[in-house]
């Protein structure tokens, strides 16, 4: 094999490691985090404190999606910032150093260039930045929300039946506004074909 063969199947193998991290993300679970003092520790009634309860244990696989989603969407993210940055970096100078006896050489370029089109199409036909923003800023506001609802229960009401209300319709706003994320950044099956036909020719 000669130096160019090396750097191919070296670049590969590199590739792949740092790929390992998304993969993870896709392939397993998440787990929350522990809050500290929840609604049992609250100033709230009995009853007060079980309709939040019931409420939270039913928006636990929400905040688990939410999570999930953010996760594996911020990391394949990274992960194409990455390379985007590195390629670009790295292909002029690959350029003025090919062989022109060593097909491996070209062929260098090709995978380089072919890994990076297809990364792209993947994260622009997936609108992966635009996901990784929605989930993870719907985490964020919720959490905000439930730690202000907790220290600051009196923000949302003048009696508990009034916060306790407050607080709900808050949760569904941020719920809803997750979900219209979510669905405008669906990807359209046309759009990824789209989007890959257009790498494909620039390779």
């Amino acid at each position: 094999m000669t130096m160019w063969s090396w750097l191919i199947t070296l670049y590969i193998i590199i590739s792949g490691v740092t790929f390992l991290p998304t993969a993870k993300a896709l392939l397993t679970g998440v787990k929350l985090n522990e809050g500290g003092a929840s609604f049992e520790k609250s100033s709230f009634t009995p009853e007060g404190k079980e309709r939040l309860t019931n409420h939270f244990s039913r928006l636990q696989g929400t905040l688990a999606f939410w999570k999930k989603e953010a996760i594996q969407n911020q990391r394949f993210h990274y992960y194409c910032l990455w390379w985007t940055i590195t390629s670009s970096t790295l292909m002029p100078f690959l350029t003025q150093a090919i062989d022109e006896k060593d097909a491996a050489s070209k062929w260098l370029l090709t995978v380089i260039s072919a890994h990076i089109a297809l990364v792209l199409a993947f994260h622009r036909g997936l609108k992966v930045g635009e996901r990784f923003k929605a989930f993870r800023h719907g985490e964020s506001e919720y959490y905000d929300l439930y730690r202000r609802f907790l220290d600051r229960p009196d923000t949302f009401g003048a009696d508990e039946n009034a916060q306790i209300a407050k607080y709900f319709e808050e949760t569904e706003i941020i719920r809803k506004f997750v979900r219209n994320a979510e669905t405008d950044s669906q990807p359209n099956l046309d759009d990824t074909k789209e989007q890959i036909n257009k790498s494909q020719r620039k390779v």
